[in-house]
């Protein structure tokens, strides 16, 4: 195979650890083995290394020296830090888009919050959060605010999202989504973007509790 054959071949590898990044099938700390991913993509290491590369610039993957790459996981100062950057991104999204909203987004997010408030597992409750909160933010047609919002979920990863859910469990976020949208349904954005940002901050408090309780090594 040329090197201009293993460049083209980056693209569907990188796509493919990503999404396994991303979904938890590869998780935090698994070695990621230039060989293996090769043979498994029927490809040289070429390509492989360039789309491991691109991964951790991405902030998904670690190179640790002599001993290969890793799925990168986060310290606890990182993992307060991504919510301090996603309440000041979030915050403005949410800014943007309450002048914007009409009857069909309200419906949707209030859809969310219906199925949330019945579902009894972290798992749901983690994909139905992210997906309330981009129901949010959708409206404020800032393409590139909702890019950098984007980013910072990726890097926060599912077990991160996870980690949200167990901490905060179900009755206390669902009963200040519900606060957030009534604001956003009422025109009230100073209110509405008061109440994420408290929302956040609860969140990230809680989490620093819980990470300052995790037995370390």
């Amino acid at each position: 195979m040329s090197l201009d054959d293993d460049q083209i071949s980056a693209d569907p590898i990188y796509d493919a650890l990503k999404e396994a990044i991303m979904t938890g099938a590869l998780p935090p700390g698994e070695p990621l083995r230039q060989e293996e991913i090769a043979r498994n993509h029927g490809v040289s290491k070429i390509p492989v290394r360039e789309a491991l590369l691109r991964l951790e610039v991405d902030g998904l993957v670690l190179f640790r020296k002599n001993k290969g790459a890793i799925v990168r996981g986060h310290t606890p100062d990182e993992i307060l830090n991504l919510m301090d950057i996603r309440s000041a991104l979030e915050c403005k999204a949410l800014e943007l888009a309450v002048p914007n909203f009409v009857e069909s987004d309200l419906a949707a997010a209030r859809s969310l919050l219906d199925t949330y408030s019945h579902e009894t597992t972290s798992e749901a409750w983690s994909k139905l959060n992210l997906q309330f909160h981009r129901c949010l933010y959708e409206p404020c047609a800032n393409h590139l605010l909702l890019e950098m919002i984007q980013d910072v979920g990726v890097r926060m990863g599912p077990s991160t999202r996870m980690l949200v859910s167990e901490t905060s469990g179900l009755k206390r976020p669902h009963q200040e989504h519900v606060a957030i949208l009534d604001a956003v349904a009422a025109g009230d954005t100073d209110r509405a973007v008061d109440l994420l940002r408290r929302h956040i901050e609860t969140t990230k408090k809680e989490i620093a509790a819980r990470l300052r309780r995790r037995p370390q090594g």
